[in-house]
């Protein structure tokens, strides 16, 4: 029985991504994993096989089984390697489903696993449900622009789910839009406990953004409205396809003493910069959460945010953030400016940030999806 005395569920978590990858999609399957098996389910993690593991000590539970996920192609030669790998990847999704017995298939991010679920849903009767992270508005690879079979799938996903769900109104919207979902659930994001680190002072100049360094990311933007501040610092944390073009950017725009591009950091010492700056910047072009928003919030920093995509549905402008089109420069250079030149607005909306960040905790995230996940077992 679980926590609650209702009966335990066996739970696939099946995600187009996981450890030792970081990002939106890992860290959310990782928490979310912990947090339904904190409430008495079984679960594990089903993950493409991207040719990656991490180190044993480094894989905490809930298990987590690789899985291939070959897809068919145009050219000949594609489609040839496709039919000779095609059943042994099959064999080990059917294997999977048989040695762990799942109540519930829940895809998180809907690419190829998207894929090889649906067709273990329509094989096995297993209930499907799909979670969205805005992969069809945010992808900077074009997978489902390019992708006509991801496209059908999705749509076919969809029709076939017990239900779906995403972190907002935005990403729901655009299911049904584009891709004939019915009525969703919003399941957003959390954020956990601040990792160990050596904490720093607060210093007076310095902005810090976070996230993959993509088009979609919008850090372009950030750095073109930075460069017309007189003041200030900026430090970008993350890696990405991107990382060589800002880098010569900053240069053309002569910004390389006071811009840097620090690379990919851990948990911790992301929260470290995050401790350090005067505020946090996320300029998405695209946002369909903004978790970078909790961790601001958490680390005590006050923020600019997109108001391009789901943030605007929990921000609340000018209370515990300031909310702004990034691809308006003029404003973004002006947010920025308020930013570091008003500390009681800093203050007003740090504090208020410390404040909202308790209502996105990982329970409360896993409470929701016991909730939806009871509903399609019945």
């Amino acid at each position: 029985m679980a926590a609650d005395g209702h009966r335990r569920l066996r739970i696939a978590l099946i995600a187009s991504s996981y450890a030792p990858h970081i990002g939106g999609v890992e860290e959310h399957v990782a928490q979310v994993s912990r947090a339904l098996r904190s409430r008495g389910h079984e679960v594990e993690v089903w993950s493409v096989d991207r040719g990656r593991r991490p180190a044993a000590s480094a894989l905490e539970t809930p298990p987590v089984r690789y899985l291939p996920t070959p897809l068919p192609a145009r050219t000949a030669a594609a489609l040839l390697r496709y039919a000779l790998v095609a059943p042994a990847a099959w064999r080990q999704w059917r294997t999977a489903a048989r040695e762990f017995r799942p109540d519930a298939l829940v895809v998180q991010c809907f690419g190829p696993n998207g894929v090889y679920a649906l067709r273990l849903h329509r094989a096995t009767g297993i209930p499907l449900m799909v979670v969205s992270h805005g992969e069809t508005l945010g992808d900077d690879n074009g997978a489902f622009a390019r992708s006509r079979l991801l496209r059908d799938s999705l749509r076919a996903a969809l029709a076939a789910s017990s239900a779906h769900a995403a972190p907002s109104r935005y990403v729901l919207d655009d299911l049904t839009a584009r891709f004939g979902a019915g009525e969703g659930t919003i399941i957003p994001n959390g954020v956990g406990r601040m990792p160990s680190f050596n904490a720093p002072a607060r210093e007076q100049d310095l902005l810090v953004a976070v996230g993959r360094l993509g088009r979609m990311k919008g850090f372009d933007l950030l750095i073109d409205a930075f460069a017309a501040l007189e003041q200030g610092r900026l430090e970008i944390v993350g890696d990405g396809p991107e990382r060589d073009a800002l880098q010569q950017q900053i240069s053309a725009l002569g910004l390389d003493d006071r811009v840097r591009l620090l690379g990919e950091r851990d948990a911790a010492g992301v929260a470290e910069r995050i401790a350090a700056a005067t505020a946090v910047v996320v300029p998405s072009r695209s946002e369909s959460f903004g978790i970078v928003a909790l961790e601001a919030w958490r680390g005590g920093a006050p923020l600019v945010m997109t108001s391009r995509g789901g943030a605007a549905e929990f921000i609340r402008d000018g209370e515990d953030g300031l909310l702004v089109d990034p691809e308006d420069t003029a404003a973004l250079t002006d947010a920025l400016r308020r930013m570091l030149s008003d500390p009681p607005l800093r203050d007003r909306l740090a504090e208020a940030g410390l404040d909202r960040v308790k209502a996105f905790s990982w329970p409360r995230v896993a409470l929701l999806y016991d909730m939806v996940l009871r509903a399609i077992v019945r």
